[in-house]
C-alpha cells in the first residue's frame, strides 16, 4: 500500500494526504511492536538478537526506494503547507469582508478544511522524518494527534495533597479501583479509526458498502 499511495517521484496525479497520514501512522504503530520486521521491508538495521533480524542479507535497495518515497511525500507536504497557509490568509480577509451570515458560514467551512489539511501535512512530516535513519525510532500511539480526530483539550489535574486531603490508595500506584475496567477484547478508539480508514483503502477509496467515495484530503504533485 505504501508503494501505491506514496509516490517515488513527483508526478501529475493527485496524492491523497489523508491516506498517507493513515499509512504512516499504522506503519509506526505496527513497527513499534515488531521493529525488526522492517529490516527486510525497508532495509533498516534494527538489532533484536533474533534470527528474524536478517542482518546478513542485503536490503539496501529497499531502503533506497523507501527513503525516496519519503522524500517525495515530504516535499509534496511542504509545498501543500505553503499553499494552505497562503489560502488561510485569503480566507481571513474574505471573512472580514463578508456581510451575510451565509457567506461567513461558507468561509468558516473553508477555513476548517484548510486547518485539517495543515494538520494532515504536519503529521506526515512528523512521522516521515524519523524514518530516514537506519535504526529509526518509531512513534507510539499517543504522540500524534491524527487529523481526522477532534483535538482533545488537556485539563490541568487538581491536587488536593497540599490542603491536607488524602489521595485514594489506588492513586498512589497510578491506578484507581473505582475506574471502569477494560475488557480483554476492547480495542482502542484509535485502532477503530485506523481500521475504518483502511476499509476505504481496501475498496479503492470507497466505503465497505460501496456507497460513497473516500473524502481524504488530496493534493496535486507536479513534476519538475
Amino acid at each position: 500500500m505504501n508503494k501505491k499511495y506514496m509516490p517515488r517521484r513527483k508526478a501529475g496525479e493527485e496524492m491523497n494526504f489523508t491516506y498517507v497520514e493513515c499509512l504512516l501512522y499504522t506503519f509506526h504503530h505496527l513497527a513499534h511492536k515488531a521493529p525488526n520486521a522492517t529490516n527486510s521491508l525497508c532495509g533498516y538495521k534494527i538489532v533484536t538478537g533474533q534470527p528474524s533480524d536478517r542482518l546478513g542479507e542485503d536490503f539496501s535497495e529497499n531502503y533506497k526506494e523507501f527513503t525516496e518515497r519519503l522524500n517525495c511525500v515530504e516535499e509534496l507536504a511542504r509545498a501543500t503547507i505553503k499553499k494552505l497557509t497562503q489560502g488561510m490568509v485569503e480566507h481571513n480577509k474574505a471573512f472580514a469582508a463578508a456581510k451575510s451570515d451565509e457567506e461567513k458560514e461558507k468561509i468558516k467551512a473553508q477555513k476548517q478544511n484548510t486547518t485539517t489539511g495543515l494538520r494532515t501535512c504536519n503529521n506526515i512530516l512528523s512521522m516521515a522524518q524519523p524514518l530516514h535513519a537506519k535504526t529509526p525510532s518509531f512513534i507510539g500511539d499517543k504522540k500524534i494527534n491524527l487529523s481526522w480526530k477532534e483535538v482533545v483539550k488537556s485539563t490541568t489535574p487538581t491536587t488536593a495533597t497540599s490542603t491536607g486531603v488524602k489521595r485514594p490508595a489506588g492513586a498512589i500506584n497510578g491506578s484507581s479501583s473505582s475506574g471502569p475496567k477494560k475488557g480483554r477484547g476492547g480495542g482502542s478508539m484509535q485502532n477503530q479509526l485506523v481500521d475504518r480508514a483502511f476499509q476505504g483503502l481496501s475498496y479503492g477509496g470507497r466505503s465497505s458498502r460501496g456507497r460513497g467515495r473516500g473524502r481524504g484530503f488530496r493534493g496535486r504533485g507536479r513534476g519538475r
